[in-house]
């Protein structure tokens, strides 16, 4: 996939606030979740959890970037008419890799969270 979104603010041969985003979402194993403000934060882009629904809403359904492992702080999917189903795709991905939601279509952030290592984005 080719990210055309250079919004780094003329920073040249500094990653885009977007590729940042992705590339903290990219480790996000298998039947683990993120919230929005989770991934920002370890981007470095903390208090940005709007620009990570941002980036993330720009990635194409086929992408390498597990964009279904990112849900908002109450653990819910964010559904909106804009994503053209893609919201309904994310639990079933979802439920594909373990994940149970509860009655009131929330996942249980205790369980399903993940939790990075400290050192996560110094690789």
């Amino acid at each position: 996939m080719t990210i055309t979104d250079d919004f780094n603010c003329g920073q040249k041969n500094q990653p885009s606030k977007y590729q940042m985003i992705y590339d903290v979402v990219r480790k996000i194993p298998a039947g683990k979740v993120l919230t929005y403000g989770q991934v920002a934060e370890l981007a470095g882009l903390y208090g940005k959890a709007r620009l990570a629904g941002y980036a993330l809403f720009r990635v194409e359904l086929e992408s390498d970037i597990p964009w279904q492992r990112v849900v908002n702080a109450k653990g819910e999917i964010s559904y909106s008419e804009a994503r053209c189903g893609g919201d309904y795709l994310q639990k079933t991905l979802l439920e594909q890799e373990g994940i149970e939601f509860k009655v009131n279509n929330c996942i249980d952030l205790k369980k399903y969270r993940w939790q990075p290592p400290l050192d996560l984005m110094d690789e």
